[in-house]
């Protein structure tokens, strides 16, 4: 076994009265002091049960709260436990939830609202300048729960691969991974390229699997010491996922997809506690996706003609508002309710909530 799985087991083994942040080094040759009480030193680091049952036992001998972890051969674990009062909110409080696009716009909203409720946040996002950024602004509350930033492409395998990793080094695990991140290019048939498309799918579809698929694996070592610990994936989908949009076939497609993969995603992953369910939002107007004034949406519809009769950004706009009962767009206190919603179900899984003003219900 490696650290980056040795890390994700000795934070659940240490969170008995609340979770705990980890901290790992790969420094092999690095070692703690023995003799302190607050360390725990382990020869035993290949054979899974071998070091659960090591690690089992010397946690049970001390009475000092467990402060590094040396790993023969493998690095160092440092141990941070949660300092001070409650934030607001115990359904995410110290967990750790990685925000996929959690830079900016609608996935920047989820990030601050997730981390005001107490969370720690990983902002995963190719933009490092405004990544960094958003991270230096929660950390600068002074709250006692960490933000993060990790660069990420959603559409890189690899890349999703190394997001999970530096999560695990520097927090100690992922109790929940939002995958956010996507793009939108609005086009009928004639419009639509094959390397568009291509993007849309790698990006929007291909990118939620690999954030599965990577984030899983870390949940599965957690629940083999802590079965008691449900975690979450959790795909921001959308409107466009629960009935077809015209000249937008490349983004519904993606999305109708992505509730595909939730549905059986969940019955894989259920009896490792792991729950999987997608956030279907409506129009989310006051976000860059749809007023950009280069490239969002309303422009696009306006471009290509899918409003009838639109002169103008406002009377596409209004187009949309007119199809809400509740006469508004979408708004991330919205969807930030919705997550912390399936975050606190431990019976719900494999479902696509629509947030959407009561636009679209489900069947």
């Amino acid at each position: 076994m490696e650290l980056i799985d040795i890390i994700p087991m000795v934070r659940m083994l240490l969170s008995k009265a609340a979770l705990v942040s980890c901290n790992g080094s790969l420094d092999a040759t690095e070692q703690c002091d023995s003799s302190s009480d607050n360390c725990v030193c382990i020869d035993e680091s290949d054979n899974k049960e071998r070091l659960i049952a090591a690690l089992k036992e010397h946690l049970s001998k001390g009475s000092a709260p467990v402060k590094t972890i040396s790993i023969k051969g493998k690095g160092v674990i440092s141990v941070e436990y949660p300092k001070g009062a409650p934030v607001i909110n115990g359904v995410v409080e110290n967990r750790i939830i990685i925000v996929t696009g959690g830079a900016q716009g609608f996935g920047g909203g989820v990030a601050e609202e997730l981390f005001a409720k107490g969370a720690h946040v990983v902002v995963a996002d190719l933009n490092e300048e405004v990544g960094n950024a958003m991270v230096n602004k929660l950390n600068s509350l002074g709250q006692i729960n960490k933000a993060i930033f990790v660069h990420v492409n959603v559409g890189d395998s690899d890349s999703v691969k190394r997001m999970v990793e530096q999560t695990v080094l520097q927090l100690g695990g992922v109790d929940a991974i939002i995958s956010n991140a996507g793009i939108l290019r609005a086009g009928g048939l004639d419009e639509m390229d094959p390397d568009t498309f291509d993007l849309m799918t790698k990006v929007n579809y291909a990118g939620y699997f690999y954030c599965a698929k990577h984030a899983s694996r870390v949940m599965k070592l957690q629940a083999e010491v802590a079965p008691q610990h449900f975690t979450d994936i959790i795909q921001i989908n959308s409107k466009s996922g629960l009935k077809g949009s015209n000249r937008n076939f490349a983004y519904a497609g993606g999305k109708f997809g992505g509730i595909g993969l939730t549905q059986s995603f969940a019955l894989e992953l259920m009896p490792h506690n792991i729950k999987v369910n997608s956030i279907c939002p409506g129009n989310f107007f006051d976000g860059p996706l749809w007023s950009d004034p280069e490239n969002g949406l309303f422009v696009q519809y306006l471009k290509a003609g899918k409003v009838p009769g639109a002169c103008s950004i406002e009377d596409v706009q209004a187009h949309y508002e007119k199809q809400v009962p509740a006469g508004r767009g979408c708004r991330v206190k919205d969807v930030a309710k919705a997550i912390v919603y399936v975050i606190d179900q431990e019976y719900e899984t494999g479902q696509a909530i629509p947030v959407t003003g009561g636009q679209e219900m489900l069947r």
